[in-house]
């Protein structure tokens, strides 16, 4: 068996593992373990440099026959993503505070982020996508005392941000919303904007800011391109007449790239 083929078997093998703890945790607790155990191994596979460069060239050659594979890869791990940040949640609520190899992963790609973000202790930030477990706004907080505010859409992760914040940090400038950015007054106000790279609809969503924020936002869209895309959604091409981006961010040791965007001519 060649490279390729053993690459594919690999990534079939992860997909049948994540389809099957999708639907085996909703009648069983007990597979979390798993669930931490099977995305470590997921994050630690797409980071090995040989299997990027392998990728790239089964991308060059076969890049039709892939993308379906791509989407339900993303689409499961994602699954699996969001129900190990509730699960991350409830553990807190019961003073346990394990932290998965993919969570440590997350935060060191939080802490460049916000090394190149400059947030500061007058900033206002807004994260869309915020998850049950929200280490973006919880580690912003406690390094700049920013404002920051959290929205998602799934009503069950929202409660569960709430309750780490108090948990972790009560006295944070932390407001989790369950909104969409339109419906939120303080996207007007906000100075940074901070995409999840799960988000499904981001680039919809950028479109929809222009003229909901300020001239002088600054928005970080996590992303994944190339071999990093079946773990995060990718960029994508949206034009110049309203974005355009002012830095990008490759973290060769990290699970996702950040891609800066400021508005054309600050408009």
């Amino acid at each position: 068996m060649n490279d390729q083929n053993m690459m594919m078997q690999k990534l079939d093998t992860f997909l049948s593992a994540f389809r099957w703890l999708n639907s085996a945790h909703k009648q069983d607790e007990t597979m979390y373990h798993e669930m931490e155990e099977v995305i470590g191994e997921f994050s630690s596979f797409i980071l090995n440099k040989r299997n990027g460069a392998l990728w790239n060239l089964m991308e060059q050659q076969h890049d039709g026959v892939l993308s379906m594979l791509v989407e339900q890869l993303r689409e499961q791990s994602a699954f699996c993503v969001w129900a190990l940040e509730k699960y991350r949640a409830m553990e807190l609520q019961k003073n346990k505070q394990r932290i998965a190899d993919y969570f440590k992963n997350i935060e060191a790609c939080i802490e460049t982020e916000c090394g190149s973000f400059e947030i500061t202790c007058d900033s206002k930030v807004l994260m869309i996508g915020v998850g049950a477990f929200p280490m973006t706004p919880l580690l912003i907080a406690k390094k700049t005392d920013a404002e920051v505010v959290g929205i998602d859409i799934d009503s069950r992760a929202i409660d569960l941000a709430r309750a780490v914040v108090t948990i972790v940090d009560k006295n944070a400038r932390i407001v989790i919303k369950g909104c969409t950015v339109d419906q939120l007054g303080f996207t007007k106000k906000a100075t940074h904007i901070i995409f999840a790279s799960t988000v499904k609809e981001k680039f919809d969503i950028l479109k929809q800011l222009y003229p909901l924020t300020n001239k002088d936002v600054v928005v970080a869209m996590r992303y994944g391109n190339g071999f990093k895309s079946l773990f995060n959604y990718p960029l994508e091409d949206i034009g110049s007449s309203h974005w355009k981006i002012v830095n990008n961010i490759s973290q060769e040791e990290n699970i996702f790239d950040i891609a800066l965007y400021k508005k054309v001519n600050g408009e």
